[in-house]
C-alpha cells in the first residue's frame, strides 16, 4: 500500500467499525487491518438453513439507551422488543417456583452484599460460600453472563456493570452480527491482514502479514487477548496499556445450535436452566423468534473444558441435559446446527472481557490514550457496557474523537 492514512485502525468488530464511521463522517481517511476473513469480530452472523444465527452477540442490552438499538432503529432494521424468557423455567422443569424464588433472591442478595459490604480482596464470590446450596447456581449464571465464575470476578467490576445495566434487551431478527458489519460496508478495509507491529515517529508505521502501512494516527481494537500475548510489537511505551489488558482476560461463553424435527413439542420463546446443583451446566433458549431451534449456551470453564475435549462435546453435552429435561423422543428429534468455539479461534481466544480481582480499574487504564496519535478501543475499555457490542462501539467513538482533535490540530 502506497501513501500516508490519516488513521489506520486495528480490528474490525464493532468498535473498529464504529471508528472507522466516525472518522469517515470527519473527511478523515481510513483503512481498518482485520486479521479474520470478515469484519465484526466477535459480532457473527452464520445463515444456516435459511436462519440468521448469531455465533457472538444477539441481545441488545440496555436497550432503551443502547445506541446501536437506536441507529438498527433509525436505519429501518426491526427490532424485537419482547421481554426475554431468560429467567424463566419451562413447566418448573426440575426447578420448583419456590426453588425459582429462592435462588434468584439469593443472586440478589450476593449483589447486595457487593454494595454494602465489598469484600476485602474484591473477589465476588467472597460474599457467598462456596457451601451456599445456591453458590452452583450463581456461578453457572456468572458463567453465562461474565464467561467466568464468581471467584474470577472483581466485585467492584461486577457491580459496574451490573448498576448501570437495564432490563431492557432487544433482539434484531436480522441477525445483530449481520447488523454491525452491514454499518462496515463501505469502509476501507484490509482483511485476512495481521499486524505484527507498531511504530512510529514522524509517521505511525504498521508492519503487517502483507505489506507495510502508514498513517498519521492508529486505533488499536483488538481483543485484550492479543494484547496481552503480546501479538503485536509496539515501540511505544506501553507496559501500563499491556498490563491492564493481561488483567482483563475475555472470558467464554459458547454457543451450540439444534434444530428440533418438531417445533411445536415446545411452546415458542421458552427457556430452560440445565441443572442448578452444579456449574457445569447449560442455559437453553428454546425456540427464539418462533424459530425451529434451541439456542444452548455454555460459558465459563465449562466451557473451555469442553472446547478442550473436542469439536462434538458440547452438542453431545447439551443433548444430554435436553433429554434428562424434555425426554428421550424430544432429544431424538434434535439435530446439530453449529457450535462455537470461541476460545480456540487463535485471533480472539474468548468471548468477551472480566476484570480480576481487584483490577476495576485496568478498563480505565487501558481506554486512557497513549498519546494524541495512539490509542485502544474494544468493548474492555468501557467503564460499565463491557462485554456488549454498544460498549464496543461506542468506546470506538471516543477513541476517534480523541485522534479527530489531534488531526484537527495538526492540519490548522
Amino acid at each position: 500500500m502506497t501513501g500516508t492514512l490519516d488513521v489506520a485502525i486495528i480490528g474490525g468488530g464493532a468498535a473498529g467499525i464504529a471508528a472507522a464511521r466516525y472518522l469517515i463522517g470527519h473527511r478523515r481517511s481510513v483503512r481498518i487491518i482485520e486479521a479474520l476473513p470478515r469484519l465484526g469480530g466477535r459480532a457473527f452472523t452464520r445463515h444456516i438453513d435459511g436462519l440468521p444465527l448469531d455465533m457472538g452477540c444477539g441481545w441488545l442490552h440496555s436497550a432503551e439507551r443502547n445506541p446501536l438499538a437506536a441507529l438498527a432503529d433509525t436505519l429501518g432494521h426491526p427490532l424485537d422488543r419482547r421481554e426475554s424468557a431468560w429467567s424463566k423455567q419451562l413447566g418448573n422443569i426440575d426447578f420448583s417456583p419456590e426453588d425459582q424464588q429462592g435462588a434468584w433472591n439469593a443472586f440478589e442478595s450476593l449483589k447486595n452484599r457487593l454494595r454494602e459490604t465489598p469484600p476485602p480482596g474484591d473477589r465476588a464470590s467472597d460474599a457467598l460460600p462456596a457451601t451456599d446450596r445456591w453458590r452452583p447456581f450463581a456461578d453457572g449464571l456468572s458463567s453465562f453472563m461474565n464467561g467466568a465464575e464468581l471467584d474470577q470476578l472483581s466485585a467492584e467490576d461486577f457491580l459496574a456493570y451490573e448498576d448501570a445495566a437495564s432490563e431492557s434487551n432487544w433482539r434484531l431478527p436480522e441477525g445483530y452480527g449481520a447488523f454491525i458489519t452491514g454499518l462496515g460496508v463501505d469502509v476501507p478495509v484490509s482483511l485476512s491482514t495481521r499486524v505484527r507491529s507498531v511504530a512510529g515517529d514522524k509517521d505511525m508505521v504498521l508492519q503487517t502479514d502483507q505489506s507495510v502501512i502508514r498513517a498519521a494516527a492508529v486505533i488499536v481494537a483488538v481483543p485484550t487477548t492479543v494484547l496481552a500475548r503480546g501479538d503485536i510489537r509496539f515501540s511505544h511505551a506501553l507496559d501500563d496499556h499491556l498490563e491492564a489488558a493481561s488483567h482483563l482476560p475475555l472470558g467464554l461463553a459458547d454457543k451450540v445450535f439444534l434444530t428440533m424435527n418438531d417445533p411445536d413439542a415446545v411452546p415458542p420463546e421458552s427457556h430452560l436452566l440445565g441443572r442448578t446443583d452444579r456449574a457445569e451446566t447449560g442455559s437453553y433458549y428454546l425456540r427464539p423468534l418462533g424459530r425451529p431451534v434451541i439456542e444452548c449456551f455454555l460459558g465459563g470453564a465449562w466451557a473451555r473444558d469442553l472446547e478442550r475435549q473436542g469439536p462434538d462435546a458440547a452438542t453431545a453435552f447439551a443433548i444430554e441435559e435436553l433429554t434428562h429435561l424434555l425426554g428421550g423422543d424430544f432429544a431424538r428429534g434434535l439435530s446439530p446446527l453449529i457450535t462455537t468455539r470461541w476460545a480456540k479461534e487463535p485471533t480472539i481466544g474468548g468471548s468477551y472481557s472480566h476484570a480480576l480481582p481487584g483490577h476495576h480499574a485496568a478498563r480505565a487504564v487501558l481506554s486512557h490514550p497513549v498519546s494524541e496519535r495512539l490509542c485502544f478501543a474494544g468493548e474492555a475499555c468501557s467503564a460499565h457496557d463491557f462485554s456488549t457490542a454498544h460498549g464496543a462501539w461506542q468506546s470506538g467513538i471516543d477513541a476517534a474523537r480523541h485522534i479527530e482533535t489531534y488531526l484537527a490540530g495538526a492540519h490548522a
